[in-house]
């Protein structure tokens, strides 16, 4: 008998308003309470009504804050972070209990004083805290308190040493929490607290606490203000910050090359190159390399970070030389020349001075500068006055004729004496190699606040520029052989073999080599055979076939392929992201996790305290932005966070990887991505979210792959069949249809 289904009660359950969120409030002493918060009603409101619930009085002395490890403080700015479920307390206001730290931290009791001390370290990293401390001239207190508090209890360390450490560690972890929410500018600090914190680095080296704090002060006050950079300076040596790079601890050795680079980066540049000779004496290059990057440990993001920017702060000191043109009037460039010359030909004896000798001379001169590959025979000096490369072409060739003798003389005199026009012109080559380098090392231009590409190699040498130059020029004229290039049309040839040796340093580049003799090798597996093979293989790997028939067949399977791609980029949004804060004013392992909901309808976001080992669940994020109230996505200098100023924001890798979500009025949710993959796969998501194309090369590098691959495999029944390109023409009726069978 058939079955009646009961109609479904039209009782449906509504969900709760949009603005109303369930919490629980705890308060001490006291049974937590549940109770639905109106987001619209006055916070001030919501207090008072949980005051009455206690029966508290005088609720305007009274705040919430998350019962959470961070302990922030809500307010009408941030309320909308409170979501379902959350635990909140009922705790003293901002003003009060920074008013009670102020006198606590001031107390008799070193007791007393040093769980105020605790307190005020942890509160301080709330803005809300921080903000009323600062008002209370907290900064100046606890300033005061580092330039002669420690004088005060001098008689006391000896027998209460752990005491006076934690103390004194508290006091700089709470003065650098408040400095960072940019509340209050550097310049006020006076010199007598300078020295303190710089005696500290000398002092408390066994305190790895207090002296991590005071090395994160002294990058900051460098980076800050060009007043405390220079007290700073006189202060601070490298020698004093050399013992730091010496020990094990490699957050203190991070922290130790962050001051060396802020002074390094901040330094006038006629004291630049005065500096970079100091880290030579000191060997440097060589305490870096031996403890810590063949110390016997994992480099963390942060080291690889700092290493960077000394990498390109040494090789930025090549811009003067890169950006100055020769002066053919001066005697002692032009005398540079002469020795490139009396290297090669190792002329003996110089002519006598007649008139007739002098004319025998320059023709001497003008055949030789011929053979050195110089464009210009009778000035050769002409040569090297376009910017970049400038003089340091002329450097590096002259570091090449005198540190690898043999080898400049073999190049030259091997391609002087070929008669088949297939000789590489060393002048001119070294010329254009150099401003190569120049461009694939970025010299001249200021360090990513995000990147971490470092290579081991350029700290195995004092002189690792000309060194990389030097096996390049011999790569350079090698290639040139392999590949037959004739000097006849020298600027076409050029071209071509630029590109095939820019592709070979490129590619062992990657590998990261350990050593420039690691690098040499790499190199030699790197033939232009090789580079052809590669290039083939690629192009057989993204074959485009270009018949009409596939043509038609990538056409019709390519929505699939561009669905599938989809489909991972909103997988990869939902596994979701790790994003690190940016600071200008000092640089920290602050995170901020995002990711979008299961459903594809909300992107749940909030801080982190350190950088997560694997996926952060959705209730553990604090924040969350419906995609519904997404209007747009911009990208690069569109984004509101790369409009304002700052060197190191404008930086071209870090407007490369910003994008910001622009939603409501005037919010803007501000992204700058870990790398550029990432980058590509959130603006391709985003996109995918607001029913835009996906533009990326990203997906354009996997449509290319993933239809290569659909269209092999749906071709491999018809391999060594030419496919033709119109269809067979329809064959003519037969004459009967015996052939045709009933089966009936």
């Amino acid at each position: 008998c058939p079955v009646v289904l009961a109609p479904k009660s039209s009782s449906i359950a509504m969900p709760p308003p949009a603005d109303i969120v369930k919490v629980a409030i705890e308060w001490p002493g006291a049974f937590p309470k549940l109770m639905e918060i109106d987001q619209k009603k006055p916070l001030s409101s919501i207090i008072k009504e949980v005051c009455d619930g206690w029966s508290l009085a005088n609720h305007d002395q009274f705040a919430l804050q998350h019962a959470d490890s961070s302990n922030f403080y809500i307010t009408e700015k941030n309320r909308n972070e409170i979501k379902n479920g959350a635990i909140l307390r009922l705790t003293t206001s901002p003003a009060q209990n920074a008013q009670q730290l102020h006198e606590r931290i001031q107390s008799s009791s070193m007791d007393a004083k040093l769980e105020a001390l605790k307190d005020l370290a942890n509160y301080s990293r709330d803005i809300t805290f921080a903000q009323e401390f600062i008002n209370l001239d907290g900064i100046s207190l606890l300033t005061q308190m580092v330039e002669s508090g420690t004088e005060r209890y001098q008689k006391l360390q000896k027998i209460m040493k752990p005491c006076f450490g934690d103390m004194l560690s508290f006091t700089l972890t709470a003065f650098v929490e408040l400095m960072d929410h940019g509340i209050v500018s550097w310049d006020t600090f006076s010199v007598a607290f300078i020295k303190k914190i710089a005696s500290y680095v000398n002092k408390f080296a066994s305190d790895i606490s207090i002296l991590q704090r005071s090395l994160a002060i002294l990058e900051s006050m460098v980076l800050n203000s060009h007043d405390l950079y220079q007290k700073v300076a006189q202060e601070i040596t490298i020698g004093q910050l050399i013992p730091h790079l010496q020990g094990t601890d490699q957050e203190i050795q991070t922290y130790t090359i962050a001051v060396i680079n802020a002074l390094f980066l901040k330094a006038p540049d006629d004291k630049r190159q005065e500096m970079a000779n100091i880290l030579a004496q000191k060997q440097l290059r060589s305490i870096i390399l031996t403890h810590v990057i063949r110390a016997q440990r994992a480099i963390n993001n942060e080291m690889a970070h700092q290493l960077y920017v000394l990498q390109v702060l040494t090789f930025n000191l090549l811009e003067d030389r890169m950006m100055t043109k020769m002066d053919p009037q001066d005697q002692a460039q032009r005398d540079i020349i002469f020795e490139l010359r009396r290297i090669a030909f190792d002329a003996e004896s110089e002519p006598n001075n007649s008139s007739g000798s002098i004319e025998k001379r320059k023709s001497m001169y003008t055949r030789d500068y011929k053979k050195l590959g110089f464009i210009n025979h009778v000035n050769p000096a002409m040569d090297f006055t376009q910017t970049p490369p400038g003089m340091l072409a002329l450097d590096n060739m002259l570091y090449f004729a005198k540190h690898h003798q043999d080898a400049y003389i073999r190049i030259v005199l091997e391609n002087s004496s070929r008669e088949d026009k297939h000789e590489c012109p060393f002048g001119r080559s070294s010329i254009e190699l150099t401003k190569m380098l120049c461009e694939i090392l970025k010299v001249g231009e200021l360090p990513s606040e995000t990147c971490n590409d470092f290579h081991p190699m350029f700290f195995t040498h004092d002189r690792s520029f000309e060194e990389f130059f030097c096996i390049c020029i011999q790569l350079l004229n090698k290639t040139w052989k392999e590949m037959r290039a004739t000097s006849e049309d020298f600027n076409k040839a050029r071209k071509r073999v630029m590109q095939v040796v820019k592709e070979q340093i490129m590619r062992a580049l990657t590998t990261k080599p350990s050593s420039l003799d690691q690098f040499k090798s790499k190199l030699q597996n790197l033939s232009y055979t090789e580079i052809l093979k590669i290039r083939q293989s690629e192009r057989m790997n993204q074959e485009d076939f270009q018949s009409r028939p596939i043509l038609e067949l990538k056409e019709k399977i390519q929505p699939e392929i561009l669905e599938l791609i989809k489909q991972q980029r909103l997988n990869r949004l939902v596994e979701g992201t790790c994003f690190r804060k940016l600071n200008s004013r000092r640089r920290q392992d602050k995170f901020w996790y995002c990711r979008l909901s299961p459903n594809h309808k909300v992107l749940h976001y909030g801080d982190l305290e350190e950088s997560p080992q694997g996926e952060v669940p959705h209730d553990s994020l604090q924040d969350k932005l419906p995609v519904a109230d997404i209007k747009a996505v911009v990208t690069g200098k569109d984004c509101p966070h790369m409009k304002e100023k700052g060197a190191l924001k404008q930086n071209k890798e870090v407007l490369e990887l910003a994008f910001s979500i622009l939603y409501d009025s005037s919010g803007q949710l501000n992204f700058i991505a870990p790398d550029k993959h990432e980058y590509c796969v959130w603006t391709d998501g985003l996109n995918a979210l607001l029913g835009k194309d996906m533009l990326s090369d990203l997906t354009r590098n996997d449509l290319d792959t993933l239809l290569s691959m659909e269209i092999k495999l749906r071709l491999l029944d018809l391999e060594n069949i030419q496919i033709p390109d119109a269809p067979p023409p329809i064959p003519k009726e037969p004459s009967n249809y015996d052939f045709v069978y009933d089966c009936n």
